[in-house]
């Protein structure tokens, strides 16, 4: 496998360990060290109800925990692990850094922590497609015969992957950005990086300190590394990325592809990095048909799984075979139903400008719903690209304003029903405008390039309502 998967056996024998944070890494992180012996202290910002519960559950079974306060560093710790959503500015990592001790999140504890036969993780990281990306590739591996999961970022723990019963040959792993930043020695078989746009900057101060956490997946990798031709930053990321010798720079395009890329010719996904006298050749890897849905950017997907699929060394006929019995998760450009002739679409999962971009991408013409949490974003230059397809607009949520006065600046003639409530009926009323605005063979897309919770729990609650709502339109025939 490469120098890249020899495993640090490490001796935890009363080793004094700081968990930063409660919570689905957190407590499994907590566990995991005081089972092997380490001395494990949590601590935590939060001190509500379900904290003490959890806490008082991990006390019960001698771990240390301290509520209320994560600000400090315990006495003695030697190492911190942390929960991947704390911020690289909090206190406890400049008291950490002062007294020169290491800090590591739940992907680089999974990675140090793996048997020495462990399976080598084929990763993907990006901005937008990430959990698609990855369980196309899981799709793609297990279609080949091999021992498979989609884990890390996706929500299967990579600890309990590379330390539960059950043996794999391969791994396809999510990694976010917040979990390459605290794990600094992966590396992987091989990586992609899917595209990079802005997000997280109030997490990473910078587009270049994001960029660089996404680029240290590349770090070590051994066969591939996988870029978008699309996407410049990300080829600049592999050129950085210090690699094992005779790693290659792999090209995925949506046009015909060069050597050492694959893309598309004539409704054809094509291989010509993993093909002998790959300069004349080209190995056709399945149909556009078969990706589903075939959007633009849902075939840019599949062929970074593809592409990291057959640097593992899996046959064309399994890429196929794949990417046939894949379906996306719900909320992912999913249709709802057909209402007289207009397709309503959710793709609520597009809770950034990228994903809502590639999502108007993929239809034309469009009755547009979109609104709520704006994180930081401005709307002009998604305005500016998808105007053309636009046939109207309606808005929701808080920050909804941000996009109607950029849909004046560069769509004026579209029109915008702006809704001014976010009680549980307003996506119906979002919807029953919707519906009063298309005509047949429009599409109606919920792709609010906003987060949902200034009005839902999550993006998942949002785009069931949405979905209640067409079967409540389609039942009532009222469109």
């Amino acid at each position: 496998m490469g120098s890249g998967q020899v495993t640090e056996q490490l001796d935890w024998n009363g080793k004094k360990v700081t968990v930063a944070g409660l919570g689905v890494s957190g407590i499994p992180a907590a566990r995991v060290l005081h089972a092997r012996g380490a001395l494990v202290t949590v601590v935590n910002d939060g001190d509500d109800e379900r904290s003490r519960a959890q806490a008082a559950e991990l006390e019960a079974e001698g771990i240390t925990v301290r509520l209320g306060d994560g600000a400090t560093l315990p006495t003695g710790t030697e190492l911190i692990v942390t929960a991947p959503g704390w911020k690289p500015d909090k206190p406890l990592f400049a008291a950490a850094a002062e007294a020169g001790v290491e800090i590591w999140g739940d992907v680089e504890l999974a990675w140090r922590l793996r048997g020495p036969d462990a399976a080598p993780w084929l990763a993907v990281t990006g901005t937008n497609g990430k959990t698609t990306t990855v369980r196309m590739l899981a799709s793609i591996l297990e279609a080949a015969g091999l021992r498979s999961a989609a884990v890390g970022n996706i929500g299967v723990s990579l600890l309990d992957a590379v330390l539960g019963e059950e043996t794999y040959d391969v791994l396809a792993v999510e990694l976010s950005s917040y979990q390459l930043h605290w794990a600094p020695s992966v590396r992987a078989h091989s990586a992609a990086v899917l595209n990079l746009a802005p997000d997280h900057l109030d997490w990473h101060g910078t587009m270049e300190a994001y960029a660089a956490d996404k680029g240290r997946i590349y770090e070590g990798n051994q066969v591939a590394c996988v870029y978008n031709v699309a996407d410049e930053v990300t080829e600049d990321l592999v050129r950085e990325a210090d690699v094992e010798e005779g790693c290659r720079a792999i090209g995925f395009t949506l046009g015909t592809p060069g050597p050492s890329q694959l893309g598309v010719v004539e409704g054809i996904l094509v291989d010509r990095a993993f093909v002998a006298n790959r300069q004349k050749n080209a190995q056709e890897l399945a149909e556009v048909a078969d990706v589903q849905p075939p959007a633009p950017h849902n075939i840019a997907n599949a062929l970074a799984a593809a592409a990291l699929a057959r640097a593992f060394g899996v046959e064309a006929k399994a890429v196929r075979d794949g990417l046939k019995a894949f379906r996306p998760d719900p909320h992912r450009i999913e249709l709802v139903e057909e209402v007289q002739g207009v397709a309503y679409v959710d793709d609520s999962k597009a809770t950034n400008t990228h994903a809502a971009e590639a999502s108007l991408a993929a239809y034309d013409p469009i009755v547009w719903i979109a609104g709520g949490l704006a994180k930081g974003a401005t709307f002009d230059e998604l305005v500016q690209r998808s105007a053309k397809r636009l046939r109207g607009a309606v808005l929701i949520g808080a920050d909804r304003a941000l996009i109607r006065e950029a849909l004046a600046r560069h769509a004026p003639e579209v029109p915008v029903v702006d809704l001014d409530r976010t009680d549980t009926g307003a996506m119906s009323e979002a919807v029953r405008e919707a519906a009063r605005l298309a005509a047949p063979g429009d599409t109606v897309l919920l792709a609010p390039a906003c987060a949902s919770m200034d009005m839902f729990t999550n993006y998942n609650k949002r785009g069931e309502a949405f979905a209640d709502a067409v079967r409540a339109l389609a039942a009532t025939g009222d469109a």
